[in-house]
């Protein structure tokens, strides 16, 4: 819908009207940034089983279901393990110097090493490689996530962050694609696609802005530093994450973070294995099961862009409370339904979209309301650290359901996956304590005294808008 102005010039008028271009170009690049990151991730994840089944007797290992879910799940780990600690780093990182050339940097190294693996001759080459791609694959989602909450500072702020987070789960979905009519070619040609994202880099280095706040926040500190003036929030970010007032809000989207982590890498890592398994045992061919493995993973990815996208619209209309609420309960009721029985390979396509729907919605919560608990100067450090930790912490999940399911339950991943995912429980304690913050503006930072502050500049003036843990405790 347009309106004509006094001077006769056409005026868009509603949501368009509200949306400016730059929102646009940074909704663009984020979302192709993590599509690209879910690309290469779930390209992996197709190619594990036959990747573990080339390399584990180049390294004297005998091939057979235990030593591929053992040795497989380890190099799931180490990309895990690696994907915390670039988090972290990264996150500080952005911070510190900005968010769209440290974005660009993170890019660049999950790409270039994820198409190096490619060419490993033994498990633990790729698992070394696996690692590095991990350390720039943890960029994208916390960085990118912070990148869309300052830049859409209007009404459709969780939505975006939606559509943003929903990139993951399409990138899934075209890996699967893409493994499915390419996958005849052999797991190398597969990773070494992951190259791909290397040239998502020109666009957000030409086209995608830096936020004002965030250039304003570090330009402030810079000439702080320079006078030899410091505020309370010029202490290390890592420090101010866990001590009065930010400390609350950083263990209850940890706990958020790791349940929902935990659940999403246990069913995610190992559905392919499964269907594989049962596809040979019914006598069927090699290609076969990688054609069963493509359909299976394009469905779970459908459910996933779903709950991705629509996390945002779910959490403006009901509460950001009751969303999460909603996605643990698809998710946990999907799992035990699925791995909990046998089930056939029907059974299994009709599953993994709702599969999809619960686990992916819950991950797009995490990266949603995170940036809605913390200020501008630890924003992208915050979410890095809460997600790093459910990370650090899921990292041993992959790995944990490759042994259990030889040790405890016969060689039966289903049982184990769903043994490992219900770990993710502890998402709920960190529900219980979550403030709701639909409706809220963004954080400010605190409040600073006199002595603290002296020479307050109107660029370092906070706003007087309330945390909303402080908005909780007031009963506002």
């Amino acid at each position: 819908m347009t309106t004509k102005t006094d001077f006769g010039v056409s005026r868009r008028t509603g949501w368009r009207g509200e949306i400016t271009r730059v929102q646009w170009l940074v909704l663009a690049g984020t979302t192709l940034g993590w599509g690209l990151d879910g690309f290469a991730g779930s390209l992996y994840v197709l190619v594990l089983g036959p990747a573990m089944s080339e390399l584990l007797p180049h390294s004297g290992i005998e091939v057979g279901s235990a030593s591929i879910g053992f040795y497989g799940g380890l190099t799931v780990t180490l990309f895990l393990l690696g994907w915390a600690v670039g988090g972290i780093m990264f996150g500080i990182l952005a911070d510190y110097f900005g968010r769209t050339r440290v974005l660009s940097l993170g890019i660049l190294t999950y790409a270039v090493f994820t198409a190096l693996a490619a060419f490993s001759d033994t498990w633990w080459q790729l698992g070394i490689l696996r690692f590095i791609a991990g350390i720039g694959s943890g960029v994208e989602a916390p960085v990118g996530a912070a990148l869309i909450a300052e830049t859409w500072r209007n009404r459709y702020r969780a939505r975006a962050g939606g559509i943003m987070m929903s990139g993951y789960a399409g990138g899934f979905f075209v890996a699967a694609a893409v493994y499915a009519v390419l996958g005849h070619y052999g797991w190398r040609p597969m990773l070494a696609l992951a190259v791909l994202p290397a040239l998502l880099v020109w666009f957000i280095r030409r086209y995608v802005p830096e936020p004002e706040e965030v250039g304003a926040h570090i330009e402030a500190r810079r000439e702080r530093k320079r006078l030899g003036r410091t505020v309370a929030h010029d202490q290390f970010v890592l420090r101010r994450l866990f001590a009065a007032p930010l400390l609350k809000p950083t263990l209850v989207c940890t706990a958020l973070a790791t349940g929902s982590l935990i659940a999403f890498w246990s069913v995610s890592t190992w559905y392919p294995q499964i269907i594989r398994q049962f596809t040979t045992a019914d006598g069927l061919t090699k290609e076969m099961a990688d054609h069963r493995v493509a359909i299976a993973s394009m469905l779970f990815n459908a459910g996933g862009i779903v709950g991705y996208a629509l996390w945002g619209f779910l959490a403006d209309a009901f509460g950001r409370r009751r969303t999460f609420a909603l996605c643990f309960t698809v998710s946990a009721a999907a799992i035990v339904l699925t791995f909990g029985f046998d089930r056939s390979y029907t059974e299994f396509l009709f599953a993994m979209p709702i599969l999809g729907f619960g686990l992916f919605g819950a991950l797009s919560g995490t990266f949603i309301y995170g940036p809605e608990l913390f200020p501008v100067s630890v924003r992208a450090t915050a979410l890095a650290v809460c997600n790093s930790a459910g990370r650090f912490v899921t990292a041993f999940g992959p790995l944990t359901a490759g042994v259990i399911a030889t040790s405890w339950f016969g060689g039966n991943l289903g049982l184990a996956t769903a043994s490992v995912a219900a770990l993710g429980l502890v998402a709920l304690v960190g529900l219980a304590f979550a403030p709701e913050t639909r409706g809220l503006p963004l954080p400010a930072e605190p409040q600073q005294t006199p002595h603290q502050m002296p020479h307050q500049t109107p660029l370092q003036a906070p706003r007087k808008t309330p945390h909303p843990i402080e908005s909780e405790k007031s009963g506002k």
